[in-house]
This record gives structure tokens, C-alpha cells and sequence, in this order.
């Protein structure tokens, strides 16, 4: 394993990790350099182990031997980069405290047919901007025993840092695919035989409750964005509106709540 010591933060092999905290920057230089980056030894492993390949690492020194544990002999032409916490909070903009990260290789998405293929529950994000609320999606998706997820054209990445890190790296081991158009994505799904259904607060919804029970073969919950909810023109393809019902005079769930309650309600052992 290449060890590169590291203690000027404007080292430009310094490159990848630099103003980490920058979603904007982020969001626009990460997909375009075909490149993601996942923080914490278990993160990491998760991202190693769906096949992942790391352009690079930055480490604390304290973290040389469980790195070298981690990425073994197949692994030993990965550049490792060390330096003092002070240079790594001077490049990334933030105190690393889990004290490695990689700068991994982006995998090329499936489209949504071969996603979507053998599954039998899958979740839809429509314009879901925060990249905490897409983590916690995943996270649900895969500890509620989903299938797939789709994300809009305008829902956030799900490989950005803090997806990775919320979703604990089950954004690696959930199929996932980005709907090329939209709302035309809905009517794709109805073709490969899902009902779609849209978890919404409108007037008329069934009751999720009353969803489950008919035991649909293939369900694809939609979620809309924070606060606004399902687009009109989203509404418009589905094939049926179901609601949460509340109490205690509260009007809704976060939508990453709402996404682990209703599957739950659709699981097959619930």
C-alpha cells in the first residue's frame, strides 16, 4: 500500500478531498469526475465489498494498520494519503472523526428496467433535496427489505457524503437507479406491472392500512419532496393516493419516517 505523508493542505494530490462541506461545488464536481466519497472504516468496507474501487484514501496515521486490514493485498496499488487532522480539516472543511476517507470510483447505474427487473417493492423519490432525509430513505429501504429505488431527476445524489454516511452505506447494497424522464418514470413502472401508489396528505387517500391489506403484488410507494409533497404532475401517474394516518392534531411524518412506516405496513411479515 503506497503511503504518501502528507502536511501542506494545498497539495494538489489533495484534489479530490478539497471543501467537502461545499454541497453546491459537491453536487457539480463529484458526478462529473465520476468519483463519490465515503467517510468511516465502515462505510468504506461496505463500499469495498459491493465492488468499489477507491481512487484514493486520506487517513489519520492511527488509521495505517485497519486500513491496510481493510483493503488487503487486491487492493495495494490504492494511493493512501496521511496527514495531521489539522491539514485534513484545512482541505475538507470539517473535523474528520472517523478518521478515513476514500475517494471512491463512481459505478455506472443500471437503467430503471434492469432495477426494477425481479422486484417487487420499490420506493420512488420525487425532488427530495436533503441529503440526510435520501440516506435515511436507503437505510429503511434495506433494514425493511425493499427491493429497488428510483430517485427523480431532481432528488439529491444518493452517493453524496452525507447520504453515504446517514444511509450507514446501504446506498451500495439497494439497487438504485435515476428515472431519465419524469413523471414518465411512473408509467414505466405500471408497465413492468406496479401499482404506484403516492404517499401524499391529499383529500380522497386511502388509509395505508387499508393499501396493505390488499396485497398488491408489486408496489411502488412515491414520496414528494420536504414540505411540498407530491407534484401535481407526479399525482396525475399514480395509480392511487395513500395517507398516514395521524393523531395528536400532528399533520404529518418527515418524509424518511414515512418512508420506513409505510413499508413496514407493506412488508409481507407485518
Amino acid at each position: 500500500m503506497p503511503v504518501i505523508t502528507l502536511t501542506d493542505a494545498a497539495d494538489d494530490r489533495l484534489r479530490d478531498y478539497r471543501d467537502l462541506t461545499d454541497v453546491a461545488l459537491r453536487r457539480a464536481v463529484e458526478p462529473a469526475e465520476g468519483m463519490y466519497m465515503a467517510e468511516g472504516a465502515k462505510v468504506i468496507g461496505r463500499a469495498l465489498a459491493a465492488g468499489h474501487r477507491p481512487r484514493s484514501m486520506l487517513l489519520l496515521e492511527r488509521w495505517l494498520d485497519p486500513m491496510r486490514e481493510l483493503l488487503g493485498p487486491r487492493l495495494d496499488q490504492v494511493p493512501v494519503l496521511v496527514a495531521p487532522m489539522e491539514v485534513i480539516e484545512a482541505v475538507t472543511g470539517f473535523a474528520v472523526h472517523r478518521g478515513a476517507l476514500a475517494a471512491m470510483e463512481r459505478p455506472a447505474l443500471p437503467s430503471l428496467s434492469e432495477v426494477v427487473a425481479h422486484a417487487r417493492r420499490v420506493v420512488v423519490l420525487e425532488s427530495i433535496v436533503d441529503h440526510t432525509n435520501v440516506g435515511a430513505i436507503f437505510r429503511s429501504v434495506a433494514g425493511l427489505g425493499a427491493d429497488a429505488v428510483i430517485v427523480a431527476p431532481e432528488c439529491a445524489d444518493p452517493l453524496y457524503r452525507r447520504s453515504v454516511k446517514v444511509s450507514m452505506g446501504t446506498v451500495f447494497q439497494v439497487p438504485w437507479a435515476r428515472a431519465s424522464v419524469w413523471p414518465g418514470a411512473l408509467d414505466e413502472l405500471r408497465a413492468h406491472g406496479f401499482v404506484v401508489a403516492g404517499l401524499t396528505l391529499g383529500d380522497g387517500a386511502v388509509s395505508l392500512r387499508d393499501f396493505a391489506a390488499a396485497q398488491h403484488p408489486k408496489v411502488a410507494i412515491v414520496l414528494g419532496a420536504e414540505g411540498d409533497g407530491l407534484t401535481s404532475q407526479a399525482a396525475a401517474h399514480t395509480d392511487v393516493a395513500v395517507t398516514i394516518p395521524m393523531a395528536g392534531s400532528v399533520d404529518s411524518l418527515n418524509v424518511a419516517a414515512a418512508s420506513a412506516v409505510a413499508l413496514w405496513a407493506l412488508s409481507p411479515s407485518s
